[in-house]
């Protein structure tokens, strides 16, 4: 028996080889079929290869820290908010009986002064225990611990990341122990994170860490004691061995009813659900999943498009070399020999596609690994491809060959030798619907969704960069600079802040200036839930609204370009000794008060109890997201409510204004003031490029799977016309001898085709609108019954159309009757 099993397997590999050799000289002697068949799938399985490898890195892969699956992050209310007040983050550590440790962790933007070259760096400002917590180790010199924390500014401290060490002090070990500036406190390094921890976000990688008690000295805020101020972004813990997330959830949501009873007027609605940090839990998790899943879909159906074309031109393929085939049976050969000749062929274009697609996805992974989508920002995307990657690319490959090496099976096996010979092709007969049609129309109609989907995408980029702000980009600037950067504390930030205001009013050209903490759309937000005046029960549970909060000064609104409705902006006056006043916005009117009229000069309160007078009304706006419904908020002057947050928007006169000509004038002026400023000077429309960022490469990656259904579409007529008019050439000829017309002969030769492009466009359009639901996680204001989107996909697949017969139809008029007959 092992003598006949190697023998068998001799033969097979004998047989193997040769199919092999066979199928390489098929391929040479058509050049033409081979190179559509192999960028065909070369574009399908690097479209699916590329999305995978992206869902892989920020979804399948666990964080690289150990015991990973136990790592969960909290969050609080049925809003799934991840942030949490510092003393809520010590009750939680102290009292639940469910995690090991719990770490927290907030990132801001602080100013780094090494000795050379002061720069702005990103910073993680972790609680002691947060190395402890994770479980990591230090590459070089030591981390810090819970037992450095002594109370606030008691741990200066510095662990740099690996990369900033190597960037920044170009790997001197000697770094250890040194002194640097942050925000001009001194602070010491005393280690460096391993090269492959960067911290327990996928995509921002911070600069180094330092100890949160020390949040003072790095942001000029001490926030420590501040129970209703929930700044801290992440609070994590690995579970303890046996406890489950539902026993977990149960245990803080005991001590968050405790802490409901015990601090009423700052803790309420405390329930706690948990979610994995690496994507900021819910609150951008299912966002990036169910993107990344349309995605995949959309990728998936490019894939199935490319085997439906290539099955279709494997069956034309397999039609033209029917005397081939029925030769080879008549003298004997079986038929599942010959099958098995096809499925080699058709896995060798595979492999070969699979291949040159995989080459294609790793270089945009690699483009993709360095790019930085927020210039400013810590966002990185590490999408190197790995074993998972590889085995899925090499599964979609195989899976493809057999599937549009299979499409000829049936032809195949209902094959009669002595018709072939007589009649020389495998008739189908009639003008009933074959495979090839089938296959076609389903071709059309997934490329036709692709269209639709990267059309809505590009509506829904209009519509975002047509929406109602709250304020006018055009003809502004951006300034920032956080003054305790630059060593401004106390009575010292407002001051200065009304001298860069005053500074900038000066320069030529210059309509008017405003200040805000944070500008809306960005570095959003701080919040704050408001009380009707008549409350008397100031707890949470009583709230009317939960507002945003902007402190800004006097000619806000007119550099912003927002609009005024009723009442007054603030003046200088509007200082600490003034009663407290407030400009609302309209959402905020209509659920304080219940309506929009009659509400300037009433009242509302904040939690501590101070009463707000209502003194202007201004139109809504966006401030956290563009695809937020309305929101309230509420507008305090600077001077009442003071922010070392300083963003100056400066408003030019004229349009035509040289962007880079009124930042070197602002530069100049505030340098003039203080030459240590920290400064960020941009367009308010280059401002957007951040929150415009989702739709962007919603539209670009929806544009990118268009233009290759596109493609597909187009050669899967192109094929399906010329194969018609070849098949035809003799009965073509004859209809122009005996006097058909052009309109005839064109209606002979391509009508088929352009029937099945109509049913597979309308099919497509079908899907697309069906498929609203799934394009709505992708696309922002995703309206597939848009009649501009429709009215665009019916002109698009009728262009593709027509591309695509066009040289089949020249063809087809070109026939010489005359030569023909002879021929035949």
């Amino acid at each position: 028996m092992p003598l006949v099993h190697r023998n068998l397997g001799a033969v097979f590999m004998q047989t193997l080889w040769q199919d092999l050799r066979y199928a390489t000289r098929l391929l040479r002697k058509s050049p033409g079929f081979a190179a559509v068949a192999v960028v065909t799938l070369a574009l399908g399985i690097g479209a699916n290869t590329a999305v995978f490898s992206v869902i892989n890195a920020q979804i399948l892969r666990p964080l690289n820290v150990p015991r990973a699956q136990s790592l969960f992050m909290i969050e609080r209310g049925s809003d799934k908010e991840p942030n949490q007040s510092y003393p809520d983050y010590l009750d939680l550590r102290d009292r639940n009986r469910s995690f090991d440790d719990l770490a927290a962790h907030d990132i801001t933007e602080v100013g780094m002064d090494a000795g050379e070259n002061p720069s702005r760096a990103w910073v993680y400002t972790v609680s002691g225990n947060y190395f402890d917590v994770l479980g990591i180790q230090p590459y070089l010199g030591h981390f810090f611990h819970g037992s450095d924390e002594h109370g606030a500014n008691s741990a200066p401290y510095i662990v740099l990341t690996y990369a900033y060490w190597h960037s920044h002090f170009q790997d001197d070990r000697g770094v250890v122990g040194r002194a640097v500036q942050l925000s001009k406190h001194p602070f010491t390094i005393v280690g460096v994170a391993p090269p492959e921890f960067h911290g327990t976000l996928l995509f921002v990688n911070p600069d180094f860490f330092v100890p949160i008690v020390n949040q003072e000295q790095v942001n000029g805020e001490n926030r420590l004691n501040a129970r209703g101020n929930r700044w801290v972004s992440i609070v994590v813990g690995h579970l303890k061995p046996g406890v489950t997330p539902a026993q977990a959830i149960a245990d803080l949501n005991s001590i968050g009813s405790y802490l409901e009873k015990t601090y009423p007027k700052d803790d309420g609605k405390m329930t706690f659900t948990l979610a994995r940090p690496s994507l900021y839990g819910d609150s951008l998790g299912p966002s990036v999943r169910a993107f990344l899943t349309g995605l995949m879909l959309l990728a998936g159906l490019i894939l199935l498009a490319a085997c439906a074309n290539l099955g279709s031109l494997f069956a034309a393929r397999v039609a033209d070399r029917s005397r081939e085939v029925g030769l080879r049976l008549a003298l004997g050969a079986g038929r599942i020999r010959i099958l098995r000749q096809l499925l080699t062929e058709a896995l060798l274009i595979s492999l070969i596609g699979g291949a040159a697609g995989l080459w294609g996805s790793i270089v945009l992974l690699s483009g993709l690994s360095v790019w930085h989508p927020y210039p400013r920002y810590p966002i990185h995307m590490s999408v190197n491809p790995d074993a998972n990657v590889y085995g899925i690319a090499l599964l979609l490959t195989l899976a493809s060959g057999f599937l549009f090496g299979a499409v000829p099976v049936r032809q195949i096996l209902r094959t009669d030798p002595y018709q072939i010979v007589k009649s020389g092709s495998i008739g189908t007969g009639g003008r009933r619907t074959t495979v090839r049609d089938a296959l076609l129309i389903a071709q059309i109609a997934i490329c036709a969704l692709l269209v639709t989907s990267s059309m809505v995408a590009v509506r829904g980029l209009i519509r975002s960069l047509h929406s109602n702000f709250g304020f006018e980009p055009q003809n502004a600037m951006i300034v920032d600079s956080d003054l305790n950067m630059a060593g401004y504390s106390g009575e010292k930030v407002p001051a200065m802040q009304r001298r860069m205001i005053d500074a900038l009013d000066t320069i030529t050209g210059v309509e008017s200036v405003g200040l805000i903490d944070h500008p809306p759309l960005r570095d959003c937000c701080t919040r704050s839930i408001v009380f009707t005046d008549v409350t008397t029960d100031l707890r949470p549970a009583n709230a009317a609204v939960d507002a945003i909060i902007y402190s800004i000064s006097p000619d806000y609104f007119r550099a912003a370009g927002t609009a005024l409705l009723a009442g007054r902006t603030f003046t200088w006056n509007d200082d600490k000794k003034a009663p407290r006043v407030a400009v609302i916005n309209h959402e905020f009117a209509r659920k304080i008060f219940g309506s929009t009229t009659n509400e300037l000069g009433k009242y509302y309160k904040l939690p501590d109890g101070t009463r707000i007078q209502v003194v202007g009304i201004v139109e809504d706006g966006k401030y956290d997201r563009l695809t937020e419904a309305p929101k309230s908020a509420m507008f305090l002057p600077v001077l009442q409510s003071p922010s070392s947050g300083t963003w100056l928007v400066v408003r030019g006169v004229r349009s035509s204004e040289d962007p880079q000509q009124l930042a070197a004038a602002i530069k100049s002026k505030l340098r003039d003031l203080d030459s240590g400023l920290p400064l960020y000077i941009e367009t308010w429309n280059k401002a957007l490029d951040d929150p415009l960022f989702p739709s962007r490469v919603a539209t670009m990656s929806l544009g990118v799977l268009g233009m290759m259904g596109a493609m597909l579409s187009i050669t899967g007529i192109f094929g399906m016309a010329a194969y018609s008019v070849s098949k035809r050439k003799r009965e073509l000829g004859i209809r122009i001898a005996l006097g058909a017309q052009r309109k005839e002969v064109l209606q002979a030769a391509l009508g088929r085709a352009l029937k099945l492009l109509a049913f597979g466009s309308a099919a497509g359009l079908l899907l697309g609108i069906l498929a609203s639901r799934v394009l709505a996680f992708i696309v922002y204001q995703a309206t597939p019954r848009d009649p501009l989107v429709l009215a665009g996909v019916v002109v698009a697949m009728l262009f593709f159309g027509l591309l695509a017969t066009w040289i089949p139809a020249q063809r087809a008029l070109s026939i010489d009757p005359s030569i023909l007959m002879r021929e035949e």
